[in-house]
């Protein structure tokens, strides 16, 4: 089961938003599809903030297709007038299919255009999936699953290793390190970054301070009772000085005032 809001910092201001799992056949491709829609009122807007998973996401909306490389921070977007968009947040293996260097594209966005296939194909079959009624969302889903499969074809022993590691440093029971997230895959730690470099654009101790960060949020948010120095030790943390930083340094706010924002 997919969290509906991991790395959404402030859930209670979302519009309409959906996280779905991938077909089967996008399933070493797609970690989830995640689909927003909103409506909102003439000169009114709605800011949404999100301390992105370290990965990559290919987004189908009504005017484009784009590819987002992993963030080093806390994004946001304003959303105003009526729209949707239809995200798949990519596992390692359908990377190489998208790109050569993830890194490049490192806090960044790229526009794709025919130069990258059926582009044009898949936003029209997107949008006349999310066009339609009852179901709209698991039909564009379904469309993008399809294109993105044919557009990876048959996933290595390579690429299922690149799954797994991340896996390892993102799952259920990650590494608290990467030389414990090494030692779980069979490899070097210099392996392991050179995996993460090439499939994501992050080094492997970028990629678990951010979920550590993420699930530091959520705690916050969700648990507000929680006593912020046990927190710290739990998730890897040095002390409740070092969760701070992290803190301020991603989200500008301290623990304590985020989950006094959070609450309101």
């Amino acid at each position: 089961m997919v969290n509906p809001t991991g790395g959404v910092l402030y859930p209670a201001r979302l519009p309409q938003f959906h996280r779905l799992p991938p077909p089967a056949e996008a399933a070493e491709l797609v970690a989830w599809f995640w689909i927003p829609e909103w409506d909102i009122a003439p000169g009114r807007s709605s800011r949404q903030e999100v301390v992105s998973f370290p990965a990559l996401n290919l987004v189908v909306d009504p005017h484009a297709v784009t590819l987002s490389g992993a963030t080093t921070r806390a994004s946001h977007r304003d959303l105003r007038g009526s729209g949707w968009a239809v995200g798949a947040l990519l596992r390692p293996a359908a990377v190489a299919a998208l790109i050569d260097d993830p890194a490049s594209l490192v806090d960044a966005e790229r526009v794709l255009d025919e130069r990258f296939g059926d582009v044009a194909g898949l936003r029209e079959r997107v949008v006349g999936a999310m066009g339609t009624g009852q179901g709209h969302r698991e039909r564009a889903v379904a469309e993008f699953a399809r294109w993105l499969a044919a557009r990876a074809g048959a996933v290595d022993d390579s690429s299922r290793q690149a799954n797994a590691l991340m896996d390892a440093l993102m799952g259920d029971d990650a590494a608290l390190t990467p030389e414990e997230a090494a030692t779980r895959l069979a490899v070097s730690v210099r392996t392991l970054q050179r995996m993460t470099h090439r499939h994501v654009g992050l080094s492997p101790a970028a990629m678990i301070r951010r979920r550590r960060l993420q699930e530091a949020a959520r705690r916050v948010r969700e648990e507000p009772g929680t006593d912020l120095a046990s927190l710290a030790a739990e998730l890897g943390y040095a002390d409740h000085a070092h969760l701070t930083r992290d803190f301020r340094a991603v989200l500008g706010v301290a623990p304590r005032v985020y989950r006094s924002e959070a609450a309101d």
